[in-house]
């Protein structure tokens, strides 16, 4: 082994080309690992408990009883009468508790399926579809953002109460069929997850403009598509401001219904507390089931980017 080495090292030295004259010999660096250190994993550790306490704080409370959160000496340790404060809850019938969860879902669901098919549509049309004005109509979609939510609510609740809609879902579901920022978003993915070439092939083969975009452009879309379903179900889930107005006691939302227990002269945070935590327990299994496609989704984004 070691006549073999002496022998190939000097056909190895002379194969690579020789410095000339005033030019430095390049020595081989080492190049770092790309794992990351232990100040990168004590940030995420860090953020991770920040994002974790308010739970906690709330499982901390809610399983208590009314004096819990007064209490000096209050234990970290969660008590026992979670599961009697959220009966309490759910059996309240100021609250209607059944009434509001169903109320979420059917609404938060309706308005995640219809921003995402017409900001998918929409976001087509920019994209990949030449017409006049285009560029203009994209840049006034999305300075529509700017505008503040809060203008719109006044025009709005005289436009429903004329049309006898008050109270109902219809009212709070119309105004959210479809975003500026879901066009904007689905029109970024769309321009550089769609190549041309495929469209040109489809118009080749005779299919019309819609049925490209049910053909091409949804397939391509799905990644961006279920990220911006997944974070419009839980923006209307947890909105707050159009349904207190719009909504009433018999017809609420979860927000809504949750705002009554603190309607009382005295406040049982315990209560309040755990009524936060059923909420909550809808948008983390949807989080449990929906996070792989969410984390394939920010993946493939990033790449296409």
């Amino acid at each position: 082994m070691s006549v073999l080495n002496e022998r190939a090292v000097p056909v190895i030295d002379d194969a690579l080309p020789t410095p000339g004259r005033g030019e430095k010999k390049h020595r081989p660096r080492h190049v770092k690992g790309t794992r990351p250190g232990w100040i990168v994993y004590a940030c995420l550790a860090a953020v991770l408990v920040g994002s974790l306490f308010p739970f906690y704080w709330s499982l901390l409370i809610g399983s208590g009883d009314s004096y819990t959160i007064r209490d000096p000496n209050m234990s970290w340790i969660p008590g026992g009468n979670f599961f009697a404060n959220a009966a309490k809850v759910m059996n309240d019938p100021a609250v209607n508790f059944w009434t509001a969860l169903w109320n979420s879902i059917i609404s938060s669901g309706l308005i995640a399926i219809s921003v995402v098919f017409f900001s998918t549509l929409a976001g087509w049309a920019f994209a990949k579809l030449k017409f006049k004005g285009s560029s203009w109509l994209l840049v006034f979609v999305i300075a529509t953002m700017a505008v503040p939510t809060q203008l719109g609510v006044v025009p709005l609740y005289i436009l429903f109460s004329d049309m006898g809609w008050t109270g109902q879902l219809g009212a709070i579901i119309v105004p959210a069929l479809v975003s500026a920022f879901g066009v904007f978003w689905m029109t970024q993915y769309l321009r550089q997850a769609v190549p041309d070439e495929l469209i040109e092939a489809a118009r080749v083969d005779g299919a019309s403009s819609f049925r490209t975009f049910l053909t091409v452009g949804l397939p391509a879309a799905r990644p961006a598509a279920a990220m911006l379903a997944l974070f419009t179900f839980v923006s209307a889930w947890n909105n707050f401001f159009w349904p207190f107005i719009v909504l009433d006691r018999q017809n609420p939302t979860l927000p809504v219904a949750l705002s009554l227990l603190q309607s009382n002269y005295f406040v049982d945070y315990s209560i309040v507390l755990a009524g936060v935590l059923l909420a909550t327990i809808p948008l983390l299994i949807l989080f449990v089931f929906a996070g792989k496609q969410l984390v394939s989704g920010i993946m493939q984004g990033a790449v296409k980017g």
